[in-house]
This record gives structure tokens, sequence and C-alpha cells, in this order.
């Protein structure tokens, strides 16, 4: 089974190839371009790297939100064009979902933080459960938009370690040392963003499970309005 990973849900752009139990390839960056001049070309380089042909691909899974609303419009669009060029499916894979998985095999408790701005974090809590001769990631609290207090709040109740990670740890790092009652630590920087790698193993999984859907029906997560949306609406939030 030959999969292409794409997540452009945040700051990072990042593109993989899985194939069965092996990442073939990954290119991930995460400077100062906007991912409509980076991902296209990033893809067309790990093609041309490891001579991917594309009628041997099986799915395109993608980050599928919440997250940037236009980074998530661009890979959706690009995950798009991939499947109806191919002809495969897309596997849809939660932004906060591939996010903890960077911490795979953990005994801690995971709680990735993307800044959602106003205050809000897009968030989740997870744990890894051991199941005969893997480790399976269990959804605690499913991907929402909340304050971070509030995730806070419920990760103390659970009174276990955490472990936090994502683009939300720098711009909430003071406010953790403040509220948390818990023992926390942060993610090292090379698991503390996001990775096609990860997106693309929890895509094998789910494609292995029939978890497709087609170009045509996919549609990105967004879990709130854009601002645009909300300007109109005259929401808050």
């Amino acid at each position: 089974m030959k999969l292409i990973a794409l997540d452009s849900s945040g700051l990072t752009a990042s593109v993989a190839v899985m194939e069965d139990d092996i990442l073939a390839a990954e290119y991930t960056i995460q400077y100062k371009k906007t991912h409509s001049q980076t991902l296209l070309p990033m893809l067309a380089e790990v093609r041309n790297m490891i001579e991917l042909d594309l009628q041997e691909v099986d799915a395109v899974a993608v980050a599928s939100g919440p997250g940037s609303f236009t980074g998530l419009r661009i890979g959706s669009a690009t995950a798009k064009g991939l499947s109806f060029a191919m002809g495969k499916p897309i596997v849809a894979v939660p932004t906060v979902d591939g996010l903890a998985y960077n911490l795979y095999g953990t005994d801690k408790v995971v709680c990735p933080i993307m800044d959602a701005r106003r205050s809000q974090v897009y968030t989740g809590i997870y744990e890894f459960l051991f199941q005969e001769d893997k480790y399976c990631l269990n959804i605690i609290k499913r991907q929402c938009a909340v304050a971070f207090d509030e995730i806070a709040q419920e990760l103390n109740a659970l009174g276990r370690e955490v472990i936090f990670l994502g683009d939300g740890v720098p711009v909430f790092r003071e406010r953790m040392k403040e509220i948390m009652k818990v023992r926390y630590t942060l993610a090292p920087a090379h698991m503390n963003r996001q990775r096609a790698a990860s997106i693309g193993a929890l895509g094998s999984l789910y494609y292995a499970q029939g978890k497709t859907v087609s170009g045509e029906a996919f549609v990105p997560e967004y879990l709130r309005l854009s601002q645009a949306e909300r300007e109109k609406s005259g929401k808050i939030i």
C-alpha cells in the first residue's frame, strides 16, 4: 500500500510518502513562504527523489482540520487535485489527532495545542493504550476549539502527567506555569509541530479500516467560522 500524506494546517508545510509500514520520504519546512508556494514543489521533489509512480499510489491522506483556514484550503485543494488526477480516495485525518500521534507510545497524557487566536486553542486530549503488539491512539477528548484555561482545568482533573505540543505552546507557556497543577513537559523540537509522516501513519490505519472519502465529497473541518464569516454574522467567536 502506498499513500501520499499532506499537512499544511499550520505554519509547517509537510509532505510524506508511506509504503506499507515504511516512511519512504518526508519533506517538512517551516519558513517565510506560503504553502501555496511550497506544497506542490515539495511534493514534486519527493516524487522525483524516490521515483514515485503516481499510478501505484492507493490514497491521499491529508490533515483535514482544524487549523489555518488558508492552509487547510491549500491542503484540501492539493489533496482533491491528486485524488481526481489519480482516481484515488482521500483519507481525512483530524489535524489534532495527527499531532498527538507524533508522541506514539508515551505513557503520558498528550495534549496538542494549536493557537486559534482570540485566546483559544485547537486541542484535544489523548493517550496511547497497548493492545496486542502495538499502541493505539485513544481519544479522551475529541479535537475542539476552547479557551486554554478550559482544557488546562480538564487536564488537572485527570490528575496525570501531560505532554504539550503544537504552536500554541509558546503562546500559552507562561499561562501554563500559572494554571497547571499536574506535572507537565513540552515536546522537543523534532516532535512538536505538524508532520506529514504522522498523518501518513494514521492515514494508513484508517485506509485499512476503509475510512476513505472521494475527492468530490471531502471538505476540511474548520471547527470555527473564518474571520470574514464571523464579521458577516456578527459573532465574536
